[in-house]
Protein backbone atom coordinates (compact mmCIF):
# COMPACT_ATOMS: atom_id res chain seq x y z
CA UNK A 1 0.00 0.00 0.00
CA UNK A 2 0.79 3.79 -0.31
CA UNK A 3 3.64 5.32 2.29
CA UNK A 4 2.95 8.83 1.25
CA UNK A 5 0.46 11.38 2.15
CA UNK A 6 -2.64 11.44 1.02
CA UNK A 7 -5.34 13.94 1.51
CA UNK A 8 -8.35 12.61 3.54
CA UNK A 9 -11.39 12.66 1.51
CA UNK A 10 -14.36 15.32 3.51
CA UNK A 11 -16.81 13.42 5.71
CA UNK A 12 -20.13 15.15 4.96
CA UNK A 13 -23.64 13.76 5.49
CA UNK A 14 -23.65 12.15 1.78
CA UNK A 15 -20.58 10.53 2.02
CA UNK A 16 -19.39 9.57 5.82
CA UNK A 17 -21.12 6.49 5.94
CA UNK A 18 -19.57 4.98 2.91
CA UNK A 19 -16.69 6.48 3.98
CA UNK A 20 -17.21 5.37 7.16
CA UNK A 21 -17.75 1.29 5.97
CA UNK A 22 -14.68 1.26 4.28
CA UNK A 23 -12.75 1.79 7.03
CA UNK A 24 -14.49 -0.88 8.96
CA UNK A 25 -13.63 -3.08 5.67
CA UNK A 26 -16.67 -2.83 3.57
CA UNK A 27 -17.69 -1.15 0.78
CA UNK A 28 -21.19 -0.14 1.09
CA UNK A 29 -24.14 2.17 -0.85
CA UNK A 30 -26.82 3.41 -0.76
CA UNK A 31 -29.54 1.41 -2.21
CA UNK A 32 -33.18 2.25 -3.52
CA UNK A 33 -35.45 -0.12 -1.77
CA UNK A 34 -38.36 0.39 -4.42
CA UNK A 35 -36.56 -0.58 -7.18
CA UNK A 36 -33.14 -2.09 -5.78
CA UNK A 37 -30.76 0.50 -7.16
CA UNK A 38 -27.34 1.25 -5.95
CA UNK A 39 -26.65 5.31 -5.38
CA UNK A 40 -23.58 6.44 -5.79
CA UNK A 41 -22.57 8.90 -4.40
CA UNK A 42 -25.39 8.94 -1.95
CA UNK A 43 -28.54 11.40 -2.20
CA UNK A 44 -31.78 11.55 -0.62
CA UNK A 45 -33.72 10.61 -4.04
CA UNK A 46 -33.50 7.60 -6.58
CA UNK A 47 -32.63 8.66 -9.86
CA UNK A 48 -33.49 5.84 -11.39
CA UNK A 49 -37.76 5.79 -10.24
CA UNK A 50 -37.51 8.70 -8.04
CA UNK A 51 -37.77 6.76 -5.08
CA UNK A 52 -37.67 8.41 -1.37
CA UNK A 53 -37.21 4.94 0.60
CA UNK A 54 -33.61 4.28 1.16
CA UNK A 55 -31.29 2.08 2.51
CA UNK A 56 -27.71 0.94 3.06
CA UNK A 57 -26.26 -2.16 1.58
CA UNK A 58 -22.91 -4.33 1.71
CA UNK A 59 -21.66 -5.39 -1.30
CA UNK A 60 -19.34 -7.73 -2.68
CA UNK A 61 -16.43 -6.36 -3.85
CA UNK A 62 -15.77 -7.98 -6.72
CA UNK A 63 -15.72 -5.63 -10.11
CA UNK A 64 -14.50 -5.31 -13.54
CA UNK A 65 -12.27 -2.86 -15.06
CA UNK A 66 -13.66 -0.59 -17.05
CA UNK A 67 -11.38 1.33 -18.63
CA UNK A 68 -7.74 3.03 -16.96
CA UNK A 69 -4.60 5.04 -17.44
CA UNK A 70 -1.51 4.94 -16.37
CA UNK A 71 -0.47 7.94 -14.33
CA UNK A 72 3.82 9.17 -14.58
CA UNK A 73 3.28 12.26 -12.08
CA UNK A 74 3.92 12.10 -8.94
CA UNK A 75 1.35 14.40 -7.63
CA UNK A 76 2.43 13.80 -3.58
CA UNK A 77 6.10 13.63 -2.31
CA UNK A 78 7.07 9.91 -1.98
CA UNK A 79 4.44 8.91 -4.27
CA UNK A 80 5.68 5.90 -6.40
CA UNK A 81 5.16 6.48 -10.27
CA UNK A 82 3.82 5.18 -12.46
CA UNK A 83 0.61 4.07 -11.06
CA UNK A 84 -2.64 2.97 -12.69
CA UNK A 85 -6.05 4.82 -11.81
CA UNK A 86 -9.05 3.01 -12.94
CA UNK A 87 -12.32 3.13 -13.76
CA UNK A 88 -14.51 0.20 -11.97
CA UNK A 89 -17.52 -1.35 -12.23
CA UNK A 90 -19.28 -3.44 -9.40
CA UNK A 91 -20.52 -6.60 -10.18
CA UNK A 92 -23.72 -5.89 -8.77
CA UNK A 93 -24.35 -2.87 -10.89
CA UNK A 94 -22.39 -2.29 -13.74
CA UNK A 95 -23.34 1.27 -13.90
CA UNK A 96 -22.10 2.06 -10.73
CA UNK A 97 -18.43 3.10 -11.33
CA UNK A 98 -15.42 4.28 -9.00
CA UNK A 99 -12.63 5.60 -9.69
CA UNK A 100 -9.61 4.00 -8.04
CA UNK A 101 -6.29 2.99 -8.20
CA UNK A 102 -5.30 -0.78 -9.29
CA UNK A 103 -2.86 -2.14 -6.96
CA UNK A 104 -0.83 -5.46 -6.49
CA UNK A 105 -0.64 -5.71 -10.13
CA UNK A 106 2.28 -4.67 -12.75
CA UNK A 107 1.07 -1.98 -15.10
CA UNK A 108 1.59 -4.25 -18.55
CA UNK A 109 -0.58 -6.72 -17.00
CA UNK A 110 -3.83 -4.46 -16.50
CA UNK A 111 -6.48 -5.35 -18.59
CA UNK A 112 -10.02 -3.86 -19.57
CA UNK A 113 -12.41 -6.10 -18.49
CA UNK A 114 -10.13 -7.97 -15.81
CA UNK A 115 -11.18 -9.12 -12.42
CA UNK A 116 -11.06 -7.44 -9.62
CA UNK A 117 -11.65 -7.25 -5.22
CA UNK A 118 -11.39 -4.27 -3.17
CA UNK A 119 -8.84 -3.83 -0.50
CA UNK A 120 -8.86 -1.25 2.24
CA UNK A 121 -6.09 1.39 3.04
CA UNK A 122 -6.53 3.04 6.11
CA UNK A 123 -5.69 6.53 6.48
CA UNK A 124 -7.59 7.53 9.59
CA UNK A 125 -9.38 6.38 12.76
CA UNK A 126 -12.74 7.02 10.33
CA UNK A 127 -11.65 7.13 6.63
CA UNK A 128 -10.09 4.14 4.46
CA UNK A 129 -9.83 4.14 0.27
CA UNK A 130 -11.31 1.42 -1.55
CA UNK A 131 -8.44 0.41 -4.07
CA UNK A 132 -8.55 -2.79 -6.27
CA UNK A 133 -6.63 -5.57 -7.05
CA UNK A 134 -6.51 -8.79 -9.35
CA UNK A 135 -8.96 -11.03 -8.00
CA UNK A 136 -7.61 -14.65 -8.31
CA UNK A 137 -10.67 -16.18 -7.54
CA UNK A 138 -11.92 -15.95 -11.10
Amino acid sequence: MATFFRPLPALEPRTAAFWRACRAGRLEFTRCVPCRYLIHPSRPICPKCRGRSLDQVTVSGRARLHSYTVNHQAWYPGQAVPYVIGLVELVEQPELRLMTNIINCPIDCVQIGMALRVVFENLSDEVALPLFEPDART
